[in-house]
């Protein structure tokens, strides 16, 4: 629409799409399944962005007691995935009329400061990550309609969880490792109190522990670069045979592994074989480029918010671990391959 011109109405939205503004009111209001169709309801949002309609949140809000606002918990905004998990929850609450607050746990300082007088006043929802649930706590969201990414299913507070395959990730790298002709490796764990991390560190162990001749070392470190390459430095400095593959939490361990190597006189993967986890833009600013696996975060977002609006809904949230593909790059090679 041009500069200065009318602000679209609703009815504006239904002449366009060729429906009622009674059908306009529910598609917009997530209330239209089981009273409009698939096809008339996507209709209807096309026709709402097309227009650049924006409901009247406010007053419809002192109607119906709602806020139409989720609150996405996460550990910092410095990380790139968590970039792209609010992107995409942010992409999927807006095609149903819901705005996104961001709550975020800065490294290093604990928990944000509760931004809510009343939580329970200001918000509909939250989805939080595991890895930020002393944030959770603190501002009692727990007492919301709640989703836990990346949390164990058997104990997440109650809530429904949506979970990336991380123990198909690890899988794969250790698949892909071992099919390489490793049998010594090393683990540099991320020294974080969290579910996604303690399935990563067992499904390692216990893949291992299925191949006759294999051994594992394994090195907290705090995910930070400069950690990183301290605690790759400590441990392969340790006695007994030196690693020749290092299984890293994070695509940043990983590239901390990279600078302990060169301060070794080691070489990437001549000497020791490097995988990561997440595929961040840094995996290929390193050299060589770095084997990892790629978790595909705005789904996941989007999973989450679609899993929050199906228990506001009453719905139960669509099941399954979201895939994650492993991405094979120069990092990796046979045990001692020039």
């Amino acid at each position: 629409m041009a500069r200065g011109s009318t602000r679209p109405t609703s009815r504006d939205v239904a002449q366009a799409a060729g429906v009622s503004q009674a059908a306009v009111s529910l598609v917009l209001g997530d209330k239209w399944r089981g009273r409009v169709s698939e096809t008339t309801a996507e209709r209807v949002r096309q026709a709402a962005r097309d227009l650049g309609y924006r409901p009247n949140l406010a007053a419809r809000n002192l109607r119906l007691g709602h806020t139409r606002t989720v609150l996405l918990v996460v550990p910092a905004l410095t990380t790139e995935f968590f970039a792209g998990v609010y992107t995409g929850a942010a992409r999927v609450a807006a095609d149903h009329g819901f705005g996104v607050v961001l709550y975020p746990s800065p490294e290093g300082v604990g928990p944000a400061r509760d931004p809510f007088a009343s939580a329970q006043a200001a918000l509909d929802g939250v989805i939080a990550s595991s890895m930020a649930a002393d944030a959770l706590t603190a501002i009692r969201g727990d007492q919301l309609p709640l989703v836990m990414l990346d949390s164990d299913p058997s104990g997440s507070l109650g809530a429904a969880t949506v979970n990336l395959d991380i123990t198909d990730a690890v899988r794969q790298v250790t698949d892909h490792l071992l099919g390489l002709g490793h049998r010594h490796f090393l683990h540099l764990a991320a020294d974080v109190p969290s579910w996604t991390f303690e399935v990563r560190a067992r499904e390692l162990a216990a893949r291992l522990h299925a191949v006759p001749g294999t051994t594992l070392r394994t090195a907290p470190a705090p995910i930070s670069i400069d950690g990183a390459r301290q605690a790759a430095e400590a441990a392969l400095g340790a006695p007994g045979p030196r690693p020749t593959a290092v299984v890293c939490d994070d695509d940043k361990l990983a590239a901390g592994v990279y600078k302990a190597l060169r301060r070794l006189g080691l070489r990437v993967p001549d000497d020791l074989s490097v995988t990561g986890l997440d595929d961040l833009a840094l995996a290929t600013a390193l050299d060589p480029e770095l084997t990892t696996v790629r978790l595909d975060a705005e789904l996941f977002g989007e999973r989450g918010m679609h899993a929050l609006l199906a228990v506001l809904d009453d719905r139960t949230p669509d099941g399954g671990d979201i895939p994650v593909e492993l991405v094979v790059r120069g990092s990796t090679a046979p045990p001692g391959a020039p």
